[in-house]
């Protein structure tokens, strides 16, 4: 872990990132990536600790109240964020400032700004979006092993309905040969539509690889899952992206279950929800400039 000073928090679509690197250790992480450029080791984590004070100078300076997202490249609640709450005082100034929230993370800890994002989505509109990969807990500690378990996440899911926080699943990856199954894909989404979530995120039912995490995804293949990564190569080769041999039964499940249960499930309609903040919200800022 290092401190950084950064320069700039908010992206031109209104995301952030207040850690740069991750300690989760996910077998299939996309953020490792050697095209993000990252200068030090990944689990070496950059926390940015003047991210606070760098968006509340930018939401000062917007004209609209908008939507704020985080998440997206390094999660927000790793164990660090106990010792440094830079996420809480970024929500803090969210808060404060009367704009809208939506966070992405794996692990339950988010719990801990329950009384923050009750507080964001009774002034504006809060949004927790949980990764959700497999339903076996086993194997969750395999291919996520240093994140809340599946089962703790659902949990987590299930306090924000009774706070009435609207929720999102991001169902992705699913890892040909492993958790590219029907029954891992409807454990999930029965468990999704008991909890009411909001919509889920599919890109498609499969795997990105590319230099950087394909490295790191094969050699976890080797400790864990033996055989398993020549069968990709032969399957794959070099390809970024590996769809599931299952890809096409899979999808026709997944659309018919959400349609079924009204859980939105296009992900540009899904993205358009995360980024909407009610037209009053947005109004009412014009008698704040």
């Amino acid at each position: 872990m290092h401190i950084i000073e950064a320069k700039h928090i908010l992206s031109a679509k209104n995301g952030m990132n207040v850690y740069r690197g991750c300690t989760h250790g996910c077998i299939y992480c996309d953020s490792r990536s050697s095209c993000y450029n990252f200068d030090h080791d990944f689990e070496d984590v950059g926390v940015k600790i003047n991210a606070p004070q760098l968006l509340d100078a930018a939401l000062r300076s917007k004209r609209k109240k908008c939507m704020i997202g985080t998440g997206a490249m390094c999660d927000p609640y790793m164990p660090m964020e106990s010792k440094f709450q830079i996420t809480r005082k970024c929500l803090e100034v969210i808060d404060r400032h009367g704009f809208g929230a939506a966070v992405l993370t794996k692990s339950a800890s988010v719990l801990r700004d329950r009384d923050l994002l009750r507080s964001i989505n009774e002034k504006a509109k809060a949004v927790v979006q949980m990764t959700v990969t497999t339903f076996d807990d086993e194997l969750c500690r395999i291919i996520e092993p240093n994140v809340s378990l599946t089962s703790e996440r659902f949990a987590a899911l299930e306090q924000f309905r009774s706070d009435g926080i609207p929720t999102v699943v991001w169902l992705s990856p699913l890892l040909p040969f492993i958790n590219d199954t029907e029954e891992n894909l409807m454990g999930i989404l029965s468990r999704c539509a008991e909890l009411g979530v909001k919509g889920i995120m599919a890109f498609g039912m499969g795997l990105t690889l590319r230099e950087g995490n394909r490295e790191y995804f094969y050699s976890a293949l080797d400790r864990h899952f033996h055989g398993l990564k020549q069968r990709y190569i032969s399957t794959y080769g070099n390809a970024y992206i590996l769809p599931s041999p299952n890809e096409n039964r899979l999808l026709s499940l997944f659309h018919s279950f959400c349609e079924k249960y009204n859980i939105i499930h296009d992900t540009e309609k899904c993205f358009g929800y995360l980024n909407e903040l009610p037209e009053k919200f947005v109004q009412m800022s014009f008698f704040d400039v």
